[in-house]
């Protein structure tokens, strides 16, 4: 069972203070001696304490809260999971609490410490790669936890989304299917994006098993853009001119790839087949509609508001639901 969330009598004995001491602290008002203060706040670290800023809250009470943190907003993705979210808290009572994490696991563990001060209902978490200190702090307040998009591996609590890495092996079966041998793959930094890299391995488990493999790849070492997709493909074409189909990791590279093979005169499909993930309006919008896989981001986020607030208990009720995905053949594979 989870211990129990650290108090501010904890921290005190723990630095050797007085409550009201450890009080000022953490709310930065009275005057502190800085010996005093990093005494105390060595020990706020120590236990992981989270102030709970709720307490005599009337806002707090008369609307509760769940926290929502999201890698960006600036990718089309995740306010599609937000929409999803926001639906699904219609007419329940409940306000959403939103952070950006910019995919860094430093900024989430703040946020989550931010986020837990407020004593929310629930939290929805994207992915399931947290820190450590993260991972403390959740089960010592026990909170419920939705770890959106990804279902490959052992959830906190429950996990809403689909296997990337069986979405990545779908996608080279279908294209050996259609024909295609020789492979090329056009990513981005797997470091901030745990998700591509799952796909690219069930890409390469498809593969082997039909006793093939990726004739040539290439990442870019920043995020996906559309930019990084034409000028990644075009360095991958300038090694390894004779491949017959490029799998991206995401369809932002595809259509950047779409791009370089417009300016270069690569007939797309005819000559070079390209295959993006997410199912992006933008890429359906191209006048050569992208082959991709579909995510069902809209689906994901409502699933994981209408089952947090579903079930009782804690962050102990561990389930995986598979929102699936759907391969769109598009015109470009």
């Amino acid at each position: 069972m989870p211990s129990i969330a650290p108090t501010l009598s904890d921290v005190a004995k723990l630095a050797g203070v007085s409550e009201i001491t450890v009080s000022r602290v953490v709310r930065n008002k009275g005057p502190i001696s800085r010996a005093t203060r990093s005494r105390v706040l060595a020990a706020i670290e120590a236990l992981d304490y989270v102030p709970n800023r709720a307490a005599g809250s009337l806002a707090s009470a008369s609307a509760p809260l769940i926290g929502v943190l999201l890698p960006s907003l600036s990718n089309i993705v995740f306010p599609e999971v937000l929409r999803g979210i926001h639906v699904g808290l219609e007419s329940t009572g409940y306000q959403p609490l939103i952070g950006v994490t910019d995919y860094d696991p430093l900024v989430e563990q703040h946020i989550v410490s931010s986020l837990l001060a407020w004593q929310p209902a629930a939290l929805i978490m994207t992915g399931v790669d947290h820190t450590e200190t993260t991972r403390k702090m959740l089960a010592n307040h026990r909170v419920r936890v939705a770890e959106l998009m990804d279902i490959d591996a052992e959830p906190i609590g429950i996990a809403v989304g689909l296997s990337h890495r069986k979405a990545g092996y779908d996608t080279g079966r279908h294209l050996i299917g259609r024909g295609y041998r020789r492979f090329g793959y056009v990513g981005h930094d797997w470091d901030a994006d745990r998700r591509a890299r799952l796909r690219y391995d069930g890409l390469c488990t498809a593969l082997a098993e039909a006793g093939m493999t990726l004739v040539a790849e290439r990442r870019n070492p920043g995020p996906s853009s559309t930019l990084a997709g034409k000028e990644t493909l075009k360095a991958l074409l300038q090694d390894e001119p004779g491949l017959d189909v490029v799998v991206f990791s995401n369809d932002d590279m595809a259509v950047g790839g779409y791009f370089h093979c417009l300016a270069a005169g690569i007939a797309v499909k005819d000559e070079l087949g390209l295959f993006g993930f997410n199912g992006l309006s933008i890429g359906q919008d191209l006048p050569t509609p992208l082959s991709t896989v579909r995510s069902n981001r809209f689906l994901i986020g409502k699933t994981a508001v209408e089952r947090l607030l579903d079930i009782a208990g804690t962050s102990d009720n561990r389930t995986i639901i598979d929102t699936g995905y759907e391969i769109v053949e598009g015109a470009t594979a």
